[in-house]
């Protein structure tokens, strides 16, 4: 690879790693061919972009970024893999399914809306993440109860002040 390829590519990933607030890194060396397919065509189906990157080019593409990567080179050691989504447990929910059936691929890290976590024991922490629309839909949820209760009681109240009083005081009790 000529230092002009090896530029455009680190110029590529620094635009796709600024471009994505959801990023894994991953091994999945060993993986046989069958089983190298079966991921992508998982990663393709959960929407989690998968490449296959060389860590030095990696690591210059962090280092040219806008974004603080912390200690995420660190893990930049043996084969990387880079998981793309928008989602922020889409690839954690990839590879812990992936692994029911194989050893790999171990997670190495992740930079997760501007949050590093760092080490494969993270991966079920990473699982549970929420998504800001699930954040944002038990958000919703929450707000909208006690305007429920407060319609509730209008309508069971019979429409009186005095009716309205003794029902909301009822549910407080």
């Amino acid at each position: 690879m000529t230092r002009e390829e090896k530029s455009l590519v680190i110029e590529e990933l620094t635009a796709q790693l600024a471009d994505n607030t959801n990023i894994y890194l991953a091994d999945i060396s060993g993986l046989n061919a069958v089983d190298t397919s079966n991921l992508r065509r998982a990663a393709f189906k959960a929407n989690v972009r998968l490449a296959v990157v060389k860590n030095t080019l990696l690591e210059k593409a962090m280092e040219a970024s806008d974004k603080d990567f912390g200690e995420l080179p660190t893990t930049l050691k043996g084969n990387t893999s880079v998981m793309y989504s928008e989602t922020g447990n889409a690839p954690a929910k990839l590879i812990k399914n992936f692994r029911k059936k194989s050893e790999k691929p171990l997670l190495k890290g992740a930079f997760i809306e501007e949050s590093i976590y760092i080490g494969d024991e993270l991966l079920d922490t990473l699982v549970d993440i929420k998504s800001r629309e699930e954040l944002l839909g038990e958000i919703i949820g929450l707000l909208q109860s006690p305007a429920k209760n407060v319609i509730s009681a209008l309508k069971s109240g019979g429409g009186t002040i005095a009716g309205i009083l003794k029902t909301l005081s009822e549910k407080e009790g």
